[in-house]
């Protein structure tokens, strides 16, 4: 299945959206799915770095486990869902410099991998889930980045 992508323009640098994007404590402020996140261990955010993240699946709630595969500060990053849930999100993210490194455009692109039962829920849920939700999610995070200046 093709992945999910949606870009926006954000009126801060992009070590400042990079920093509060990769944060999993912040994800429930921009993101509509989450409704909490922690971090595991206190080293810095690098590759195999995990997150516990509690997300809402329709009337569900379900924790999952992140885990960053890749983190080229402050440009890209892509996490994975880990464990044995019947549906596995890859979200990678991009951010290019805009007007001399005072904007950004912030792509995220999320691919479904389905498993098992997963293989329903996807088509029928999931995939129509994220494709409302991603949009919304960058418009939210956009406005909370915009506003700290």
């Amino acid at each position: 299945m093709p992945a999910i992508v949606e870009s926006i323009d954000i009126s801060r640098r992009p070590e400042d959206v990079f920093s509060y994007v990769t944060d999993p404590s912040h994800f429930p402020e921009w993101q509509d799915s989450a409704v909490s996140a922690r971090r595991e261990g206190d080293a810095p955010l690098a590759v195999g770095s995990r997150a516990v993240v509690t997300r809402r699946v329709g009337r569900l709630k379900l924790p999952t486990t992140e885990e960053v595969t890749e983190l080229n500060r402050p440009r890209t990053w892509a996490v994975r869902g880990v464990g044995g849930i019947p549906v596995t999100a890859i979200a990678k993210g991009t951010i290019e410099r805009l007007d001399n490194g005072e904007r950004s455009r912030l792509t995220i692109a999320i691919e479904l991998e389905a498993h098992g039962i997963g293989r329903l829920l996807v088509p029928l849920v999931v995939r129509r889930q994220v494709r409302k939700q991603l949009p919304r999610n960058e418009r939210k995070l956009k406005e909370l980045l915009e506003r700290a200046t």
